[in-house]
């Protein structure tokens, strides 16, 4: 694939403890990055949640909610930051850019400059969802992913391998899916991503894959173009895995 964002969870970066940021899950995290690209050419931005810190809908109690919205995007921009650091101390060249201005962190998300980057190999994480509240940084992904015009949305997820009918957690009979429409995941109300997100993503025919980024050389087998996980699509036929 050519080009690429990948959607990470900000618990990914909190490890055990579930909150905060441990500095060993996310040069985990860094690891498998790097060495996913490693030989490869494939274009990588990364859009990273803040629910390690911060979930808007839920934290901010009776705070009003554009601005329990806004703490949960700063969230965001502190997770950003460590894993440039993480990336970038295994030589990763890596470029933060926020949709909030905050200058002396941070470049301003400016599409241009973006694609510059990542012509140029740099990795690019996009911080600050999309500079709104009541949008979530699924949507930011998938927003961001059509504006780099990205071949692919790559849902990361930690020990889900995929889209299961059920939850595979709690029911060891859920049947994984191989491919899948997005007007099934929105009929079926299943837990991909948020139904805005979806929607543009099923707009633009903007294709994308479910998958578990902690087995081992997932990532660096995805950005190869092999099938791993659930792959969802405008106009897939909805099959399940064998």
């Amino acid at each position: 694939m050519r080009r690429v964002v990948l959607k990470l969870s900000g618990e990914f970066l909190a490890g055990v403890n579930g909150f905060g940021v441990a500095p060993e899950a996310t040069d985990a995290l860094a690891t498998e990055i790097r060495t996913a690209r490693s030989g490869g050419t494939t274009e990588l931005a990364l859009v990273v949640g803040g629910g390690n810190f911060w979930r808007g809908a839920t934290s901010g109690g009776d705070m009003d909610p554009a601005t329990a919205d806004y703490v949960g995007m700063l969230g965001t921009v502190m997770n950003a930051i460590a894993l440039q650091d993480a990336l970038e101390r295994q030589g990763v060249v890596t470029r933060v850019q926020t949709a909030i201005p905050m200058q002396a962190v941070a470049e301003s998300y400016i599409r241009r400059r973006a694609l510059r980057h990542l012509e140029k190999g740099r990795v690019v994480i996009f911080a600050g969802g999309t500079g709104n509240p009541f949008f979530t940084t699924d949507t930011a992904a998938a927003l961001r992913a059509l504006e780099i015009d990205a071949d692919m949305v790559l849902m990361a997820k930690n020990a889900v391998s995929g889209v299961f009918d059920d939850d595979p957690r709690k029911n060891k009979a859920a049947r994984q899916y191989a491919e899948l429409s997005y007007l099934d995941v929105l009929n079926q109300g299943l837990a991909v991503m948020d139904a805005t997100a979806i929607s543009l993503c099923m707009g633009r025919e903007m294709p994308m894959t479910v998958f578990d980024i902690f087995t081992s050389g997932n990532l660096g087998r995805v950005l190869a173009g092999e099938h791993v996980g659930t792959r969802i699509t405008t106009d897939a036929v909805t099959r399940f895995v064998d």
